[in-house]
């Protein structure tokens, strides 16, 4: 059985100051110099005002889990695995992976809270990933 490519996310200009941050150990996520709002993903204007005077700013890392589904389809010697959507504590929401846990409905509950941890995916790509947060 042949191995299957492994495909990296592409750092784009609007993009670049995110993955720099997170190979840094930093998820940084955006806010409005205009309205305040905070979002994600990254991107040149506000998607609540439209203004391009943005800022980019440290998130605390703390989030809540806000859904999940638990993956089944695997590749050779793979287990199962949750994709999530992670409230972050700033407010914008993002898809990640939990670990640090059974990937079981039993112990991804709803509401539970999270904090960012991160996994070096290639030499040029490190992903922000969630785990239980520390009581």
């Amino acid at each position: 059985m042949s191995k299957q490519p492994k495909f990296s996310p592409a750092p784009t200009p609007e993009t670049q100051h995110y993955w720099d941050g997170t190979k840094r150990g930093e998820l940084l996520i955006q806010q409005c110099d205009a309205c305040a709002s905070y979002y994600f993903p990254p991107r040149p204007f506000c998607p609540k005002c439209a203004s391009r005077k943005v800022s980019v700013k440290k998130s605390s890392g703390k989030a809540f889990l806000y859904s999940y589904v638990i993956s089944h389809q695997l590749r050779a010697g793979q287990e199962p695995f949750a994709i999530a959507v992670v409230e972050l504590e700033e407010g914008p929401r993002m898809m990640t992976n939990i670990i640090g846990c059974p990937q079981t409905p039993e112990a991804l509950q709803l509401d539970m809270a999270l904090e960012v941890t991160f996994e070096e995916w290639d030499e040029n790509i490190t992903l922000p990933k969630f785990k239980p947060a520390k009581s």
